[in-house]
């Protein structure tokens, strides 16, 4: 049996999650949060979040990253995280082989981004753990819409800080 899908997410009402390679806000809570959430697990995420996260090969995750040129990554996981950084993620050419390497595994499979894999992955996930950032925000990556889909939110908390109201929730099929 194959192992749940979980999306991880933080974005705006209107979906933004990203404004030119960057988070579109910084709340400092909803970054702890997402630590302790992927710590330990599978992170299967694209190129261009592997190279801004500076904690991926932190904490036990096991990245597994989507690119077209595997190369480049391990060699930036290199020099980011030391020679043996790339014997510790797995590169694959698309969706269906990152997953696949994330059910071989152990621990809970995180979708962690961008837009194209929760594209892909959304239709078949389990659960997403949403941080909804109760604001219009520029950018120009989103998060495809889920509110059509019959989720049931099973965790909700609200939060702010000095710059946004937002609302963390589990959401579950």
């Amino acid at each position: 049996m194959p192992k749940p899908l979980n999306l991880v997410v933080a974005c705006s009402e209107n979906r933004v999650i990203g404004q030119g390679r960057r988070l579109p806000f910084d709340l400092p809570e909803d970054k702890a949060w997402f630590g302790r959430k992927t710590a330990g697990t599978v992170c299967v995420l694209g190129r261009v979040c592997f190279e801004i996260w500076p904690r991926v090969l932190l904490d036990g995750r096991q990245p597994v990253v989507l690119t077209s040129q595997p190369e480049l990554v391990r060699a930036e996981a290199a020099r980011r995280f030391g020679g043996d950084a790339a014997a510790r993620m797995r590169v694959a050419p698309d969706v269906a082989a990152a997953l696949a390497f994330a059910q071989q595994l152990p621990g809970e499979i995180m979708i962690c981004g961008g837009q194209r894999i929760y594209e892909e992955t959304l239709p078949f996930a389990d659960r997403i753990y949403l941080t909804l950032v109760h604001a219009e925000i520029a950018g120009d990556v989103f998060m495809p819409e889920w509110r059509h889909l019959p989720w049931r939110e099973t965790a909700r908390r609200e939060s702010s800080d000095a710059n946004y109201r937002y609302t963390f929730s589990t959401l579950e099929r």
